[in-house]
């Protein structure tokens, strides 16, 4: 059971140490004394990192940390519940409206644990990769829990839909998230089905940052039947499945299809920034020699969408680039705005805004 509202705010004191930014905190000490109800409902999940973890229903506020859960939490009907975030999902989710108070975390692991606090959630939901550990041991005296749910993780998918249903009791949501996800995946694998494989370079956020066998880029170039041409590419454990490689390399391994990838975010990209990246591409040493070039299948996008749904979208877009004659009666913008309308309830901005063919 968490604590009653003035037993967390006289507590905040002990926090002004670890949490981060700048705080002011009561000098009061803490009570320790947990409210107890016999009659409310509890629920227990098995969270990412098998941790069990007992929430107190129902969970009305949350504070969710990374732009891909924010996505799937409003997909499956709780966006409401959302009172605390990070600073990279008001960044990238505008149409959520994220003001600056309800930023408790810059980044998924620099987290202001007095913020959270202060918010008085019902639970804390972090990735894998952010600081889930130190958040459990902070806000475990103030009966705050935290469950680990990786949204970001195409390969643990289901799980963590399944997870954040139970989470937020809207099961309903998630098996209608789960249905479009699953639709969009069967009619890739159904289509690649016996085609060969075509050499693929992804590029993502940066000149020449390519993805590696691992990331959940990697895994949809595979899903779409691509060769990913730096599958054979180390970096060492530690690469987070991404590499800087050498413009050369590039080069002498020669794509036949060609993604570089903006940073995702809801905010329409522009057609300037289509432009300076199309002209950045054919300008580069050697790149009018490789075939993804010289056959005009280099494709820019904005990750908002061709990561969206776990990279279910950018799945589909990339199957037709790779193999167009089989998605020949195949739109993927009716599911980008499906997704984007039915499932972010927000405005489409349409196709073009987001995900453009390079100018040569």
């Amino acid at each position: 059971m968490k604590k009653p509202i003035k037993a967390i705010m006289s507590s905040l004191a002990a926090l002004a140490i670890v949490g981060c930014g700048t705080t002011t905190a009561s000098e009061q000490p803490a009570t320790t004394a947990p409210e107890t109800s016999a009659s409310a409902a509890t629920i227990t999940v098995v969270d990412d990192q098998k941790r069990s973890v007992e929430l107190q229903l129902p969970v009305e506020r949350a504070v969710v940390l990374n732009s891909y859960a924010n996505e799937f939490v409003n997909a499956i009907g709780a966006g409401d519940a959302v009172v605390g975030t990070d600073r990279a999902s008001q960044r990238r989710l505008g149409y959520l409206n994220f003001s600056d108070a309800e930023i408790v975390a810059e980044s998924i692991g620099e987290i202001n644990y007095e913020a959270v606090v202060a918010l008085d959630p019902d639970v804390v939901i972090i990735p894998r990769n952010g600081a889930w550990e130190d958040a459990a041991k902070q806000l475990e005296s103030f009966d705050i829990p935290v469950v680990v749910a990786t949204a970001w993780d195409y390969a643990v998918f289901h799980d963590t839909v399944d997870l954040l249903g139970q989470v937020f009791q809207k099961e309903d949501g998630a098996k209608a998230l789960s249905a479009f996800y699953d639709e969009i995946f069967t009619l890739v694998k159904d289509r690649v089905a016996g085609t060969q494989a075509v050499r693929t370079y992804w590029e993502t956020g940066e000149p020449f940052l390519t993805v590696l066998p691992g990331s959940g880029f990697h895994a949809i170039i595979e899903a779409a039947n691509g060769d990913n041409v730096f599958t054979d590419f180390s970096v060492g454990a530690s690469n987070d499945g991404e590499a800087t490689v050498d413009p050369v390399d590039v080069v002498e391994r020669d794509p036949e299809v060609i993604i570089y990838e903006f940073e995702p975010s809801a905010t329409p990209t522009g057609q300037a920034n289509f432009d300076e990246i199309s002209a950045e591409i054919a300008g580069r040493e050697g790149f009018s020699q490789i075939t993804a070039v010289k056959d005009d299948r280099v494709y820019i996008a904005n990750g908002w969408t061709t990561s969206g749904l776990a990279k279910a979208i950018g799945a589909l877009y990339l199957g037709k680039w790779l193999h167009p004659d089989k998605f020949t009666d195949v739109e993927p913008v009716t599911y980008l705005e499906k997704w984007v309308t039915e499932f972010q309830h927000t405005d489409f901005a349409g196709e073009e805004a987001y995900i453009q063919k390079a100018k040569r």
